[in-house]
């Protein structure tokens, strides 16, 4: 049997390490896939799904990154790089 002491320590290590509820909110964001002004540093026209088609009234932008297996790590961190859920994460010209 454990000593409650151990059990109660071995409890509190865990709640520390485990994420809240909420994880994701609370997460800490790579760098890399904060907002889109770092994903354009790396991907100047954006990053998208293959086969992805840019979502716009003017221009649409042809010439992004694309990745599905990227845009999923991306949208995995921040779901907020795509808010017109066109499958292109920071699209611009």
């Amino acid at each position: 049997m454990i000593p409650l002491v151990r059990l109660t320590a071995f409890l509190a290590a865990v709640a520390v390490a485990s994420p809240t509820v909420g994880g994701a909110a609370n997460a800490v964001i790579p760098a890399q896939w904060k907002n889109c002004t770092q994903v354009n540093k790396k991907y100047p026209h954006g990053l998208g799904k293959v086969g992805a088609r840019d979502k716009t009234s003017g221009v649409p932008v042809t010439t992004f990154k694309r990745s599905t297996r990227l845009y999923g790590i991306a949208m995995s961190y921040n779901r907020g790089l795509d808010r017109d859920k066109d499958a292109i994460a920071c699209e611009k010209l």
